[in-house]
């Protein structure tokens, strides 16, 4: 196809989730590659279930993690509204042409009545097909009254880029509601309404939607319609990859991750790799690469894990590959409160030092707070270290007064600092692992910091030597 169209169509029920930000953005590359359109659509028939400001979030989410369309409900296009419930009058009018064509009829059943019928299937351990009832003569259709689709049985064979060759049979054709009671129409309905007058060519949706695909062709047919191409995406597992993936599992608001200091580059990269990879060994990717690589030909069948610790790990690769300028202006909310009077070219000094240990944005205080205010002596961080403890009270203290003499003449550079410690190493006989431990945690009081001698250079010779006092009186 030369005009390729994609969309994403979320219904605004809350916030957008690790599955729907995956269908989102293989529309949205799918579309990219190919210098075509991605749309979005806010499908918001179903207004008992609509969360307030939910729409406003969706556009925010997808905005914050770059996928940028081209035609949508808050800056219009050649097809506009994009919100379905703002196009009833067009479902009433396709609508109309299944009614004049004998396709589709009015359901005069009550919900009582329907329940019924389903019972009796139910005690004949059949199953339930609204077409095995439908009434002789219904009513005309007057807009109150559910408006079914009066469907054609027959066996289906399609395509699928993802789920590959495909076939039914017509026991799963049924005759579906088109307009509710209420005069909105079915998802199953108006889908396949806006999909066609917006041109849609490529139709990527979630796992769930799959069983109704013989209903969907079916209305193709009624209305003499090409089938446009179908992706189905696998449902995301949980960590254990024994089940869907949901709220309970820790599936969170990708507004939530950002907030928490996940860079955008890094969701897209990570979601991107939950069942797609492009062949190679290629871990971590970048917009401009997915866009250049991608293909639906290569998203797995089955289920992709989401892992939690793979996301931490793929953000922190994804931050030591920023400017210094850039991660400047992506941490000023992270600052510790002890920054706030700091002077810039200092605090650009200690986030060039704490860069390569941030695993997000929000480390930044635990990893910074200590260059610019005394931290609290905490010495279990000493007497709980799995090599520290090992050290008894009188010795720990004769290796820090040993450290702050030795540091004290010391030239004040990251080298002549590495010098000097070496050089205690052996005339002290300890490991680097408890010599520069101990030295590390008394002048940070911090379960982790960047390397040691760069850190004393940062901190200043009074300063350290200051804390190594302060920390030697301190073991008791």
């Amino acid at each position: 196809m030369s005009d390729i169209v994609t969309r994403f169509a979320p219904s605004p029920t809350g916030f957008l989730h690790v599955g729907g930000i995956r269908t989102a953005l293989f529309a949205y590359l799918v579309a990219r590659q190919a210098d075509g359109q991605f749309i979005l659509r806010l499908e918001d028939t179903d207004q008992k279930r609509e969360v307030e400001g939910s729409a406003e979030h969706l556009v925010a989410s997808l905005k914050a993690l770059g996928l940028t369309y081209d035609q949508g409900p808050d800056i219009g296009g050649p097809h506009a509204p994009y919100k379905q419930s703002q196009r009833l009058e067009t479902y009433h009018a396709w609508a109309l042409r299944l009614v004049e064509a004998g396709r589709a009829y009015a359901d005069p059943y009550s919900p009582e009545e329907l329940g019924s019928l389903r019972e009796e299937a139910r005690a004949a351990k059949k199953p339930f097909l609204y077409r095995d009832h439908r009434p002789e003569n219904p009513p005309v259709w007057d807009g109150k009254l559910p408006l079914r689709f009066r469907s054609d049985p027959k066996a289906y064979d399609w395509h699928d880029e993802v789920m590959g060759d495909l076939h039914t049979g017509p026991e799963v054709v049924d005759d579906f509601i088109l307009i509710k009671s209420d005069g909105y129409p079915t998802y199953n309905f108006a889908h396949i309404v806006d999909d066609a007058e917006m041109g849609v060519t490529h139709v990527i949706r979630g796992q769930e939607f799959l069983s109704s695909t013989p209903n969907y062709l079916n209305l193709y047919d009624a209305y003499g319609l090409d089938r446009p191409v179908f992706a189905t995406m696998p449902h995301i597992m949980n960590e254990q990859g024994n089940k869907k993936l949901s709220k309970r599992d820790g599936a969170k608001d990708v507004l939530d991750y950002i907030a928490d200091g996940y860079l955008p580059e890094t969701l897209v990269s990570f979601i991107a790799t939950m069942g797609w990879n492009d062949g190679t060994e290629q871990e971590v990717f970048t917009m401009t690469e997915l866009v250049q690589k991608f293909s639906l030909e290569r998203v797995q069948r089955s289920g992709a894990r989401f892992d939690e610790k793979r996301l931490l790990w793929m953000n922190g690769q994804f931050i030591r590959e920023l400017s210094l300028d850039d991660l400047a202006s992506r941490v000023e909310d992270f600052w510790p409160d002890s920054a706030a009077s700091a002077e810039p070219d200092y605090k650009r000094k200690v986030l060039a030092l704490v860069q390569d240990r941030l695993k997000t944005l929000k480390d930044l205080p635990t990893l910074s707070n200590y260059f610019f205010e005394e931290p609290s002596v905490d010495t279990t961080l000493i007497t709980d270290n799995k090599q520290l403890k090992k050290l008894d009270i009188a010795e720990a203290k004769m290796l820090l007064e040993q450290a702050a003499q030795a540091l004290e003449s010391s030239e004040w550079t990251p080298e002549a600092i590495q010098e000097t410690l070496n050089h205690l190493l052996e005339t002290t006989g300890q490991k680097p692992g408890i010599l520069f431990s101990l030295v590390r945690i008394a002048t940070t009081w911090a379960p982790f910091s960047p390397q040691l001698n760069d850190t004393l250079t940062l901190l200043g010779r009074d300063r350290t030597l200051m804390r190594l006092k302060n920390a030697t009186d301190s073991l008791t």
